[in-house]
């Protein structure tokens, strides 16, 4: 739910496809990053929480600059994980970079300098990212891929098992690897699958008006290798201003 979403268009698309405009990653970061400069807010959750019986809430927002193209964007995020009380504060960034036809990549940090007594983050997270929007399937937006990967490694949120897992007999550790497949099924429709390192998830990523508005739904924790149930997430996210 805190990874920063962005995947957003070049100034040029007429020699190579790029992701849809539609949510890519639901649970997993992302190699694409913004392009430009924005703002954007959004609420995500779950329900039940892994071995409890109420849902989760988390609020973020942040900024984006920069073209990813000639340089680099940088992309600035805050988490509210306690949304009620507007406490348990952390911190994400995402530098992002363009590299081949349809490539990118990404570096970041998750859930920083979030309050230990506070928090369930394992700790600080720090990833790298590889993403691609396959070129020899056009979707039905122009300019874009119908289908996109990722592949990245990690280590926090996408190596170190919660205490409760630990305590279940799942074990301490995940794969350190993660990655997910992206496929459009329909215009402004994508349907997802993802490996977080700790567990396997799959979602609908919709764009449900013709504006910037992300939303996305899914079923994660799909086997027993951590938590202890099937897990319902949602996200839902929308850029506040646009300056290209």
């Amino acid at each position: 739910m805190d990874s920063l979403l962005a995947p957003s268009k070049a100034k040029d698309t007429s020699d190579e496809l790029l992701p849809n405009g539609v949510l890519q990653n639901l649970i997993s970061p992302s190699g694409w990053g913004g392009f430009g400069t924005y703002i954007f807010g959004g609420i995500g959750g779950d329900y039940p929480q892994p071995y409890r019986t109420r849902a989760d809430l988390i609020a973020f927002g942040g900024f984006c600059a920069g073209d990813p193209q000639k340089a680099v964007n940088v992309a600035f995020g805050m988490n509210i994980t306690n949304v009620d009380e507007v406490k348990d504060l952390s911190g994400n960034i995402q530098i992002s970079r363009q590299i081949f036809a349809g490539s990118s990549i990404s570096a970041g940090g998750l859930q920083l300098f979030a309050n230990k007594r506070q928090s369930d983050s394992p700790g600080s997270t720090f990833y790298f990212a590889f993403s691609h929007a396959l070129q020899a399937l056009p979707s039905a937006t122009p300019g874009s891929s119908r289908l996109t990967y990722t592949i990245g490694i990690g280590n926090g949120r996408f190596y170190t098992k919660s205490a409760l897992d630990i305590k279940n007999g799942r074990g301490r550790h995940g794969t350190a690897i993660f990655g997910s497949i992206s496929y459009e099924l329909i215009k402004n429709v994508n349907f997802i699958t993802e490996w977080s390192g700790i567990n396997l998830g799959c979602s609908l990523g919709i764009k449900p008006f013709d504006s910037p508005l992300a939303i996305g739904i899914g079923i994660t924790d799909l086997t027993r290798y951590s938590s202890d149930k099937l897990n319902s997430t949602f996200i839902i996210s929308y850029p506040l201003s646009v300056a290209r």
